[in-house]
C-alpha cells in the first residue's frame, strides 16, 4: 500500500524538476575572434646568464655587489685553490727544465758522436781499401782483408746509428719542450680561471655566495644580465607547439602589472622538448614593455596563432561534441567549426544567424 502512494510522489517531484529548467537558446552573431596558445612564462634580462666558477676552491674576494654595473672582462670574484698555483709553479720549472734551447747541448754531444763515426768510417773504408789491393797483388792474409772489411762494415753502422741516436734526441727534445709548454699554458689558463670574469655589458642580479665559503663548478655564484633588455621565457605544451611560429604577436600579463596587457613577438623556439616538463621553449621580446622590470617576474602569455574579425561565431559550451550543435526543437546539426578561444567558436557552415540553439544542460 505504501508502495503505491510513493511512486505517484516521485512522478510528480520529476515533473516539477523537470519543468523547472527552462530552456536556454542563443542565437549565432557576427564576432572578432581570435585563436591563441596558453603559455606560462617567466621574465628574463637579454644576455642573463648563471656565473658559474671553472675550478673548486673558496671565494676570496669580490669585486662587485648586488646591482653593480658591470662591462664585459670586469673582474667579478677571485677564487683561492693553493693547488692551482702550485701545479702552475711546478709546470712553470718544467717548462723551464725542458726548454729545447736549454737542451741544444745534449744535441751537440750527439753530432759530435756522428763525427767521430763518420771520421772513424772514413779510416775504416780507407784500410779496407788498401788491404784489397794488397790482397789483389797476392800480398798480405786473408785473415786481415776480413778483419779490415767487418771494421769497415762496423763503423758504417755506427755512422748510421749515430744518426739514429741524434734524429730521435731532437724529436724527444722537442716534444718534452712543447709539451711542457703546453703544461704551463694549461696552469696559466687554470690560475687565470680563478678570477672570474663577467661575459657581458650588463648588471649584477644575484650574488649567492659570501666570502670564506666553497665555491663548485656545479653551483652558480651569481647572475648577470643586461640592465634594460628584457625577454619572456616561454614554456608551451607539446601540443601547442606546432601551431608556433617565429614573428607571432604575443600578449603578456604580469602580476606586478595587474589590469595591463603588454605587446611582444616570438622571438626563438628550441627545437628540444625538455622530457621532464613536456614542454618546450620559447622565447618573446617586448613589442611595448613596461618602464621597470626584474628578472624571475612571472608571466602569463596568450600566442596569437590566427584571429578574424566580423565572423559568424556561437558560445564554445553550445557544441554538443567538436562538430554537433542542439537546435531549439531538440534536433541535432552538423556544422564545420573554425577558430576556436575559450569562449566562442567560429561557424563556417551548417548554420545561419538565423538558427536558434539551445545550450546543452551540463
Amino acid at each position: 500500500m505504501k508502495l503505491k502512494i510513493i511512486l505517484p510522489i516521485l512522478v510528480v517531484l520529476f515533473v516539477f524538476v523537470a519543468c523547472g529548467r527552462k530552456k536556454q537558446t542563443v542565437m549565432p552573431t557576427n564576432k572578432d575572434i581570435t585563436e591563441s596558445v596558453y603559455a606560462t612564462g617567466i621574465i628574463k634580462s637579454k644576455d642573463q646568464y648563471e656565473v658559474f666558477s671553472k675550478t673548486v676552491g673558496i671565494l676570496k674576494k669580490k669585486f662587485v655587489k648586488e646591482g653593480d654595473h658591470v662591462k664585459k672582462g670586469d673582474k667579478l670574484f677571485e677564487i683561492d685553490n693553493a693547488n692551482s698555483r702550485l701545479f702552475t709553479d711546478n709546470a712553470r720549472v718544467a717548462a723551464a727544465t725542458a726548454d729545447y734551447a736549454t737542451n741544444l747541448d745534449k744535441l751537440n754531444d750527439a753530432n759530435n758522436l756522428i763525427d767521430l763515426a763518420k771520421k772513424k768510417l772514413k779510416t775504416d773504408s780507407l784500410l779496407y781499401i788498401r788491404q784489397k789491393n794488397l790482397w789483389d797483388s797476392n800480398i798480405g792474409s786473408k785473415i786481415d782483408l776480413e778483419q779490415r772489411e767487418l771494421n769497415y762494415e762496423n763503423s758504417k753502422t755506427a755512422v748510421a746509428s749515430a744518426q739514429v741516436h741524434y734524429d730521435d734526441l731532437k724529436r724527444q727534445l722537442r716534444l718534452s719542450s712543447n709539451q711542457s709548454k703546453n703544461n704551463l699554458q694549461m696552469a696559466v689558463t687554470n690560475e687565470e680561471d680563478l678570477i672570474i670574469k663577467s661575459d657581458v655589458d650588463g648588471v649584477v642580479y644575484q650574488i649567492n655566495k659570501e666570502l670564506g665559503e666553497l665555491v663548485m663548478s656545479l653551483v652558480p655564484i651569481s647572475v648577470v644580465g643586461a640592465e634594460k633588455e628584457f625577454i619572456v621565457e616561454l614554456a608551451v605544451d607539446e601540443y601547442d607547439i606546432a601551431k608556433m611560429r617565429l614573428g607571432q604577436k604575443v600578449l603578456i600579463r604580469m602580476d606586478s602589472y595587474k589590469n595591463q596587457v603588454f605587446e611582444g613577438s616570438v622571438s626563438k623556439i628550441d627545437p628540444m622538448m625538455n622530457d621532464r616538463t613536456r614542454t618546450f621553449k620559447a622565447e618573446a621580446i617586448f613589442v611595448r614593455k613596461p618602464d621597470v622590470l626584474y628578472p624571475n617576474l612571472t608571466a602569463e602569455t596568450n600566442v596569437v596563432i590566427n584571429a578574424k574579425q566580423n565572423v559568424l561565431t556561437i558560445p564554445r559550451n553550445c557544441l554538443v561534441n567538436d562538430s554537433t550543435v542542439m537546435l531549439d526543437n531538440g534536433d541535432l546539426q552538423k556544422v564545420q567549426t573554425g577558430l576556436m578561444d575559450y569562449t566562442l567558436v567560429e561557424i563556417l557552415n551548417g548554420i545561419t544567424s538565423a538558427t536558434k540553439l539551445m545550450v546543452p544542460q551540463k
